[in-house]
């Protein structure tokens, strides 16, 4: 069954002037609620242009972009001059983004913490270090808890531990059913991930061939073991933990276990959220063990993801 659309572009086109060249021709493209999709391209093909697009920054020069979910936008290069601190800033975006005064600056502390940089949460923004700036840049916009994220080279300039970050907020987004559409020149950048990926080539966009959809994980893996709550049979996976999942068996792994263990294998950057949402889940479910799934079980999951790209 066919997803709705969070945003969608039909016979889109975009040209600076009357008379200048096409950036972008003839795209249609659609990004399924709670999609997390990819878009590639080389220096200058209109990569920038069609997530400002998306975002609603830019306006189409022909067609017609519908759907407008709350968004928020992470571009390529964040304007640091502004005449605000870093909670300053975040505070100030987060009621733009519709929230109250106080809640926005109670998030605009937490992500600033996430990030690693409360430290310097009443530093001037033309104080902050490029580092420093693209983390309050990427906090800006995950304030309100976008329907529709577009990210333009976020990772760029974070330090390890935040690029690690903004990948879980990736998946939480995703997990609780918004979409994200990104760019970056790390061509591993949360690889297997992508429900679909485009490519800008000339003026026009095209999907990747060969892609699974929502199943294929190429990156790294988390074996997450689990049994149903206790006394109650047939419990089906909470939803975000279902979307999330990659490859799901029965099976006893040690002797003596207990019935009725499932193994999830799901992508590494999803696991703490599936962890939150089967220990939190009404009732609760019983994690028996957590560990790096190893290379049969990954091969397993792409052999799978590739037998179901055949049959459709």
């Amino acid at each position: 069954m066919e997803r709705d659309h969070a945003v969608r572009l039909d016979k889109v086109g975009r040209r600076y002037g009357m008379r200048g060249p096409w950036v972008l021709r003839e795209v249609d493209l659609g990004i399924p609620a709670g999609a997390l999709v990819r878009v590639e391209g080389g220096n200058g093909t209109g990569k920038s242009t069609l997530l400002r697009l998306l975002a609603g920054i830019d306006a189409p020069s022909e067609g017609r972009v519908t759907g407008r979910p709350r968004t928020a936008f992470v571009p390529e290069r964040f304007p640091a001059a502004l005449p605000f601190t870093a909670v300053g800033y975040l505070t100030h975006m987060g009621c733009v983004h519709g929230l109250a005064r106080g809640t926005a600056r109670r998030r605009a502390t937490e992500w600033l913490e996430r990030f690693g940089a409360d430290g310097y949460a009443r530093t001037p923004l033309s104080e902050l270090s490029k580092g420093s700036s693209q983390k309050v840049a990427v906090a800006q916009a995950l304030l309100a808890d976008p329907e529709l994220l577009v990210l333009d080279e976020a990772w760029t300039g974070l330090d390890a531990p935040a690029r690690g970050e903004l990948d879980r907020a990736v998946a939480e987004r995703t997990a609780a059913g918004g979409s994200v559409v990104f760019v970056d020149h790390d061509p591993l950048r949360l690889r297997g991930l992508a429900e679909a990926t485009y490519a800008v080539t000339g003026s026009t966009l095209n999907r990747r061939t060969g892609q699974a959809i929502s199943g294929e994980s190429e990156g790294p893996t988390v074996l997450i073991e689990v049994q149903g709550p206790t006394g109650v049979r047939g419990t089906a996976l909470p939803a975000p933990v279902a979307a999330a999942v990659v490859a799901e068996a029965e099976g006893v792994e040690a002797e003596g276990a207990a019935p009725g263990l499932l193994r999830l294998t799901v992508p590494a950057p999803h696991s703490d959220r599936v962890l939150r949402e089967l220990l939190t889940a009404r009732p609760p479910w019983h994690v028996v063990r957590v560990h790096a799934a190893d290379a049969d079980a990954r091969a397993a999951v792409r052999a799978s993801a590739a037998a179901d790209e055949e049959v459709r």
